[in-house]
């Protein structure tokens, strides 16, 4: 059997200030904004690594889809608040700088520059929606 020639394209996480949000990732991840488009009074911001244009983050208003029900959407704002709903592993060749940049940036640090007992060296920060964002380290 051949492999299929499938990359990942984007990966979507929810937001609910889409100002603080669009400052997170393009200044303090520094991040490129590929698009921002409104409609109806929601935000939908595409960003992502300059230097990897086939790849984006889709940041998008949380509980659009019209078949998620009261109860769902009630559930997936206080899965938000707590910042267990959505998450995303990013990756880079220097943590200790990447980790300062956050820091420098305010963001709420969930976890320092940490050596992983199954090998993976990473930290772990939380973006303005309460999205957990773990950076591993590429050795």
């Amino acid at each position: 059997m051949t492999a299929m020639d499938i990359t990942i394209h984007a990966s979507f996480l929810p937001h609910d200030d889409p100002d603080a949000s669009l400052a997170f990732y393009r200044d303090t991840l520094g991040f490129e904004v590929r698009s921002d488009v409104g409609y109806d009074g929601m935000r939908w911001i595409t960003v992502g690594p300059a230097d990897q244009t086939s790849t984006s983050i889709v940041l998008e208003p949380p509980v659009i889809d019209p078949g998620v029900t009261d109860d769902e959407r009630r559930t997936i704002i206080e899965m938000m608040a707590k910042g267990t709903y959505a998450g995303i592993v990013l990756a880079t060749t220097d943590l200790d700088a990447a980790f300062a940049r956050l820091q420098a940036g305010d963001a709420e640090v969930v976890q320092e520059p940490t050596e992983q007992p199954w090998g993976i060296r990473d930290c772990a920060v939380r973006d303005p929606a309460g999205n957990l964002i773990r950076i591993q380290e590429l050795r």
